[in-house]
């Protein structure tokens, strides 16, 4: 079976797993993740983004911080992203972000390409951090979280399956860093916008 290119996007056909597209449109930040991750997995390579992408989503042309989130079977398989942009677009920053979600979270093995036919990609395009000065500015729905606390920090993104108060957010957070419920912490907020492929 092969790909069908989001909205007339003009690149050859790759033959994929027939379930790894599970919507005929996927959109083009999701579609590009999928592809950078196969590309990766079974030539070695990263993929440059298509000229059409930028025609047809003029702000990927823009940098920004990215999370790519991989689930299989409901289950995470990997996450990475940046909380500040680290390529010069936001194209580039999913085909990184992908790829390392695929390879380089050290919470799991890398990815094989026999998980590619249940491999669901989420995409959360990350707006501007703002401090916050304490739990009431929060919302664990609408904000993700940066916790810093000296040298030590982490990020949660919103809505987390699992996690259902801010108390129960800034608690994950925590153990995420290594931060006792005592040690002082500055908390920064900041909102997303989601792309899924389900």
């Amino acid at each position: 079976m092969s790909l069908t290119p989001f909205a007339s996007l003009s690149l050859s056909p790759i033959t994929r797993h027939p379930s790894l597209v599970t919507l005929p449109s996927p959109h083009p930040l999701v579609w590009l993740a999928t592809e950078a991750i196969e590309t990766f997995l079974v030539h070695r390579r990263l993929i440059e983004p298509p000229a059409r992408l930028y025609a047809d989503m003029p702000e990927a042309l823009k940098p920004a911080a990215v999370f790519v989130c991989l689930k299989r079977e409901g289950r995470l398989r990997g996450c990475i992203g940046t909380t500040e942009p680290l390529r010069d677009t936001l194209a580039r920053e999913v085909i990184d972000n992908a790829v390392g979600a695929a390879t380089r979270d050290p919470r799991f093995p890398a990815l094989e390409p026999s998980e590619l036919d249940a491999l669901r990609v989420s995409i959360d395009v990350l707006g501007p951090a703002e401090p916050v000065q304490g739990p009431d500015e929060l919302d664990h729905r609408r904000y993700g979280i940066i916790l810093r606390s000296g040298e030590r920090r982490s990020v949660l993104l919103p809505a987390i399956e699992g996690v259902e108060s801010v108390s129960e957010q800034i608690r994950a957070a925590r153990d995420k860093a290594g931060l006792g419920p005592g040690e002082p912490i500055e908390l920064l907020r900041f909102e997303v916008t989601r792309y899924c492929d389900v």
